[in-house]
């Protein structure tokens, strides 16, 4: 899985492109936890996410729960694929997802 990042100011944009899964969440997870501090915005692109697993869903819930404390996290431009993992695990309701 590739990370991208760009921060201005208080908005962190992140670009996730391949899997997000066990092999690779425990580096997101690690790569948000560096920079998250100061964060008001925290905007995700999965466009070119093509798969998600339960490791990786357990990450973006970490990040979901520490941007409610701070600010606000977006979702944008979800795959078919990964909006049904988002559908079936009840995930639609609780992230802000985006065109």
């Amino acid at each position: 899985m590739e990370i991208l990042k760009n921060q201005q100011g208080s908005r962190l944009a992140v670009v996730l492109k391949g899997r997000l899964d066990t092999n690779t969440a425990p580096h997101l997870e690690k790569e948000l936890r560096s920079c998250l501090d100061g964060v008001e915005e925290l905007d995700f692109d999965f466009e070119a996410l093509d798969y998600v697993s339960s490791a990786g869903l357990r990450v973006i819930l970490g990040a979901q729960k520490q941007m409610n404390r701070q600010g606000e996290m977006v979702i944008r431009h979800v795959n078919d694929d990964v909006m049904e993992v988002f559908e079936m695990t009840g995930f639609v309701d609780i992230l802000t997802i985006e065109d």
